[in-house]
């Protein structure tokens, strides 16, 4: 029995089990959906408005907002409600019918904003009263100056364009420091890398209780009555496990950019990280498999240590959140690592040459895991 075939039947199993059908294929790209709908950037917020039709002051807010967000009517504001409540739109203006002629009167109009108590929804008010403001002041400055000076309306106006035409000749310069953690990403960008980086060492380490069942079963010990060495076996059980965890990666790469469009970067560079950190799943594996004695403890150990391991590398909330010593503490984990060269990759415009560094040190993982492991199991299997 060759290592080749050892590892031909661990993917085999992996697609007999249809647990796993669900965790490999299906869940992994639920992730990604939807941590891009709510989270996501690359998409444009809609507000909705109610009460714009024949009122030339609504229009004009409405003209300033369609600049930076999509703008939906509503012929009533109950329909305009329910939109905000389902997740249709973001927020809602409720025009009063009367807008124009309350500004012309001198009173403050009230309009009627609607959105849901999140960060998202007070910017877009903040943006609203930005873009009312804009549209009614020249119309309330006229009003004040025709009251105050005791001139017609529409020499008010006059004097307010003047005005106006004064201060657009002064020149503003503006200039933009800093850069932007997560600029030109597409909606599901970030979290396709980050739940990719999750699932393949989750995929790899989950799979040490395959390895243990082996060994209850007397799979490994019939192995070893045949011609197989004892470094046969364990060398195809590593590409075994190794062969899952890459599968798992290679699936994430491409269905993720056929159905969402996500820009992976470099694409040989986006495959090595999936070879070398599937690697350090395989490995981790092996060695959870040498050291545990039953597959119910390898795996429920495998779940929290994967999942914990995540969170701490920046797979569950960007590492550059972090403070400089929880991201001190991230280079400790595989997943730092990976998840910061597919930062390279796609928000950096990175190469292969770039992210060397970063499959360096998986690579150190993958072998002080894999001596460890190995170490391990010729006296666990040979016993």
């Amino acid at each position: 029995m060759t290592a080749f075939a050892i590892a031909r039947t661990a993917l085999l199993r992996l697609f007999r089990d249809r647990s796993n059908l669900f965790f490999v294929f299906v869940f992994p790209i639920a992730l990604v959906l939807i941590i891009g709908a709510q989270f996501g950037g690359g998409f444009e917020p809609i507000i909705g408005v109610t009460g714009v039709d024949g009122d030339p002051l609504a229009g004009d807010v409405v003209d300033l907002l369609d600049a930076d967000y999509g703008i939906r009517e509503f012929d009533d504001s109950d329909a305009a409600v329910l939109a905000v409540e389902r997740g249709y739109v973001s927020a809602v203006m409720v025009f009063p019918d009367d807008l124009s002629a309350e500004a012309l009167a001198g009173r403050d109009p009230q309009i009627g904003f609607i959105t849901q108590p999140d960060s998202s929804g007070q910017a877009i008010r903040a943006a609203a009263e930005s873009a009312l403001n804009r549209a009614i002041g020249p119309t309330a400055a006229a009003v004040a100056v025709s009251q105050s000076q005791g001139v017609s309306l529409e020499q008010a106006e006059l004097l307010v364009e003047g005005a106006a035409s004064a201060i657009a000749d002064v020149d503003v310069e503006t200039r933009t420091t800093g850069d932007a953690l997560f600029a030109d990403l597409g909606q599901f960008d970030l979290g396709a890398s980050s739940q990719l980086v999750l699932f393949v060492f989750l995929t790899g380490l989950v799979g040490s209780a395959a390895l243990i069942q082996s060994r209850q079963l007397g799979v490994t010990r019939r192995m070893l009555s045949t011609t197989a060495s004892a470094r046969t076996v364990i060398f195809g059980e590593v590409l075994g496990r190794w062969g899952v965890a890459v599968f798992q990666g290679i699936y994430i790469l491409i269905v993720t950019l056929v159905a969402f469009r996500v820009d992976w970067g470099d694409p040989i560079g986006a495959l090595m990280i999936v070879l070398c950190f599937g690697l350090v799943g395989a490995s981790a594996a092996m060695l959870f498999g040498a050291v545990f004695k039953n597959d119910q403890q390898a795996g429920g150990i495998s779940v929290v240590a994967a999942l914990g391991l995540a969170a701490l590398g920046g797979s569950m909330v960007p590492v550059e959140i972090f403070s400089s010593s929880m991201q001190s503490i991230a280079r400790i984990t595989p997943h730092y690592w990976a998840n910061d060269a597919f930062a390279e990759l796609v928000r950096r415009d990175g190469s292969v040459v770039d992210i060397l560094p970063h499959l360096g040190v998986l690579a150190a993982y993958s072998i002080v895991l894999l001596t460890v492991a190995i170490w391990r199991l010729q006296k666990v299997i040979t016993r």
